[in-house]
């Protein structure tokens, strides 16, 4: 019996995790177990893990070990990427009870109702057997909503694990999407984020398109504001671009993966754009909604960029049009293609690069809030506030502060911005 079992929850990686275990946590609720916060003690322990880099690996290991000392006793259980690339290894650590692969991990309640027997179990999968679709949803701050509508990865990068953490891209319809936007709109949240492993690639295994997904989405009543999470140049059409520059409620904020800035690094890579067609979809936006926000990936020293090929990649950067980059020194991954490739770029250069890209990033980002100072933008604030100040986005994605007004939660305010504050966001006033 599980009911009444406390369950700590703690997601590493990306916001697709976060919305994984947000659906863990509401099944292991409907069986009675209340979930509790870190620093409370807790009878299940539930780790969704990331693989993404190496050092993405060890921060698990760090966090699985932290967690099983500071709550003796407790079930862990480890779910994620970490735990299906590397089951054997995750099982190893030291307080690891159960290790999940994907195709178990929707699944824990059925594993925990009877924890007391303190069975240790290590369950791999083989990867290419996963094909079921298990949607999920975040509801941190009741405000703004992850929502899970595509999973997997069929482009096999070089430089990758995901396709053999996630495997083959696959989706739900779109009539069950619309089904999971009602339930989410019932709950009275405003904005919901479109995600997955390959957002753009949503349709593949049902025989729709995202195009046609995010055109139905318009069309619902109850959700406000919905933003395309990260999405490839290849599948982020011009026709899609267009599109949401005229839609009733997408919003003029892309993330376009990038990764390098050279067709020569690009085909290494073996990603499925070149630099001329990255140029011209960040062009597109640009003419279609000037005020739209960009940000883009860069990964630094992958595998064969040698330092003029970095060059000519941080020159190509500099002259798009874009308002952040989420820069990733390259980390070599056990079994990927990338390592059978000559010219290594010391791990020292990988972070100096990372480090001029992300002085680059700081750069555009301040100059892209400056020109918004005593400009009118609507923000929708959120639950969460420190220290009597409150936080919420535009519809371009400025982070905009405010003093703390109950009131002003979960609704969207006409604010005028006032300036920059110390950590770089705006401030905003009530305009009247």
């Amino acid at each position: 019996m599980i009911e009444g079992k406390k369950v700590l929850f703690y997601t590493l990686g990306c916001k697709l995790n976060f919305s994984e275990t947000s659906s863990i946590g509401r099944q292991l609720k409907e069986f009675g177990v209340e979930k509790v916060e870190e620093g409370e003690i807790a009878d299940i322990i539930v780790v969704n893990t990331c693989s993404v880099t190496d050092q993405a690996d060890k921060k698990c290991r760090q966090t699985i070990k932290k967690l099983a000392k500071r709550n003796p006793g407790a079930y862990v259980i480890v779910v994620g990427c970490y735990a299906q690339l590397k089951p054997e290894e995750v099982s190893a650590i030291e307080g690891v009870d159960l290790v999940l692969s994907v195709k178990d991990k929707f699944n824990v309640q059925k594993y925990v109702e009877h924890i007391e027997s303190r069975i240790d179990e290590t369950l791999p999968c083989d990867i290419k057997d996963v094909a079921d679709f298990h949607t999920s949803y975040s509801l941190g701050d009741r405000t703004r909503c992850f929502l899970k509508v595509q999973d997997g990865c069929d482009y096999f990068c070089t430089y990758c694990t995901i396709p053999y953490a996630r495997g083959k891209s696959r989706n739900m319809s779109i009539e069950k999407t619309i089904d999971e936007v009602n339930s989410i709109a019932a709950r009275g949240i405003k904005e919901i984020v479109i995600t997955g492993i390959n957002t753009g690639d949503f349709g593949k295994s049902t025989g729709e398109s995202f195009f046609d997904l995010i055109k139905k989405l318009d069309e619902l009543e109850g959700i406000e504001r919905y933003r395309i999470s990260s999405i490839e140049p290849n599948l982020l059409t011009d026709e899609i671009i267009e599109w949401v520059s005229k839609s009733k409620k997408f919003t003029p904020h892309f993330h376009i993966p990038l990764q390098a800035g050279s067709n020569e690094v690009l085909a290494l890579m073996q990603r499925r754009y070149t630099t001329e067609l990255f140029a011209h979809r960040v062009e597109t936006i640009k003419k279609f909604m000037p005020n739209a926000f960009i940000g883009i990936d860069v990964i630094a020293g992958m595998m064969g960029e040698t330092p003029e090929l970095f060059e000519k990649s941080k020159e190509f950067i500099e002259s798009l049009d874009f308002q952040q980059l989420h820069v990733f020194p390259y980390s070599e991954r056990r079994g990927t293609k990338a390592l059978e490739i000559d010219y290594v770029v010391p791990v020292g250069e990988r972070r100096e690069r990372g480090r001029e890209l992300g002085e680059l990033s700081e750069q555009r980002l301040k100059a892209f809030y400056e020109k918004y100072i005593g400009q009118k933008v609507k923000v929708l604030f959120e639950e969460d506030h420190n220290k009597d100040i409150m936080a919420g986005f535009s519809e371009n994605y400025i982070r905009v502060e405010m003093p703390y007004q109950s009131d002003l939660i979960n609704t969207i305010a006409e604010v005028k911005l006032i300036g920059i504050s110390d950590n770089g966001h705006l401030i905003g006033e009530l305009y009247d």
